[in-house]
């Protein structure tokens, strides 16, 4: 009886993961009309739709027991971010700042808007958009965690494609600026991702710099 009770999740928790289910359902719909696709096991998907499976799956494997907050801004990391094009700010490194500031704001905005939507609370919101905008990176393990998830993105879907656009040096660079953000457990497992030869090579020559 008594573990019967204690496997009862009680009517709160039913609403937590009510709540968690619908705010994921409405971001999965928005990222859905991203006009760009992605090819992930076979499967042709609208990009930022994939890219935010990807990050669950991701934050599920660095945190099993991540929070609400956490699931949500994983979900929404790129949150309908073709609607805001690089292309619209100058060229450069300035520009391009320019850009990814803005796309964060409007990142935690909607999705705000979404979690209030379905039942969330302002503090909730302002959590999860704190998260998604990595404020607290350095301090807040959680925004730590979500930082890796989204470089481990990165090198699973980008990777070998830009090393042949950029070339070694050049890609060799830009991994060194995503390794250092990484922790040393994400390093590790970019280690073992499965990468074509070329990217390969400029990753492990990357990763002795960082001991690994």
């Amino acid at each position: 009886m008594g573990a019967e009770a204690d496997a009862d999740p009680g009517p709160e928790s039913v609403a937590s993961n009510s709540r968690l289910e619908a705010a994921l359902a409405a971001i999965d719909e928005a990222n859905s009309d991203d006009p760009h696709t992605l090819e992930v096991d076979g499967a042709v998907r609208p990009k930022e739709q994939a890219h935010a499976e990807l990050m669950t799956e991701w934050l599920l494997h660095l945190d099993p027991h991540a929070d609400d907050a956490q699931r949500v801004a994983a979900r929404a990391h790129h949150l309908r971010r073709w609607v805001l094009a690089r292309t619209d700010y100058p060229d450069g490194r300035a520009g391009y700042l320019r850009w990814r500031a803005a796309q964060g704001k409007r990142h935690a905005a909607e999705v705000a808007d979404i979690v209030t939507a379905v039942g969330y609370d302002a503090a909730f919101a302002a959590d999860v958009s704190a998260i998604v905008t990595k404020k607290g990176l350095g301090t807040d393990p959680r925004v730590q965690t979500h930082e890796d998830a989204l470089c481990l993105v990165f090198l699973q879907t980008q990777f070998d494609a830009l090393t042949d656009k950029l070339g070694d040096d050049h890609m060799a660079q830009v991994l060194a600026k995503t390794l250092a953000k990484m922790s040393p457990t994400a390093r590790t497992i970019a280690r073992g991702l499965p990468v074509g030869d070329r990217a390969g090579a400029v990753l492990a020559g990357v990763l002795s710099e960082f001991g690994g």
